[in-house]
């Protein structure tokens, strides 16, 4: 007696999806009406993916995990044809450009960091001098009297 192998449904439910990749239900939902994934119908109006889908919420998870917005990621899906499967080639070229605004972000986080370091041992929170709550004395150019940043 011959043996079957399962039939690999082409399209998946959302339910079907949401278990395979870890999200939730809801959070399809979202990605798509942000675009960064698609549906389509079933004849009782149910959302149908196609099987690419879960590579797609892969990498939304992914960059998100590591603080990239969904605009840049839509961005970078919006170049690519629909259905197009991600190359090891392209996601490499991806992910550097994600790597630099992440290497940037380290940057900025550490001179906080050592600028709060400063602040924390000054205990004085200076509006001249601050470099916190006021660096480079920008509030100064506004003039005389009380400015806040929040103004700007």
């Amino acid at each position: 007696m011959e043996k079957k192998s399962p039939r690999i449904k082409s399209l998946l439910t959302p339910g079907e999806v949401a278990k395979r990749s870890g999200v939730a239900v809801s959070a399809l939902h979202f990605y798509e009406s942000k675009g960064l994934i698609k549906s389509t119908r079933n004849a009782g109006n149910q959302r149908r993916y196609r099987r690419d889908v879960l590579r797609h919420v892969a990498i939304i998870k992914i960059a998100q995990r590591i603080g990239i917005p969904l605009s840049t990621i839509g961005e970078a899906f919006g170049v690519l044809p629909e259905g197009h499967r991600l190359s090891a080639k392209e996601w490499k070229q991806l992910s550097s450009q994600w790597r630099e605004e992440l290497n940037s972000r380290i940057h900025t986080l550490v001179a906080l960091r050592d600028q709060l370091d400063g602040c924390i041992g000054c205990g004085c929170l200076s509006r001249t001098d601050c470099p916190l709550r006021n660096p480079g004395d920008k509030l100064g150019e506004k003039g005389p009297g009380a400015h806040f940043p929040e103004d700007e």
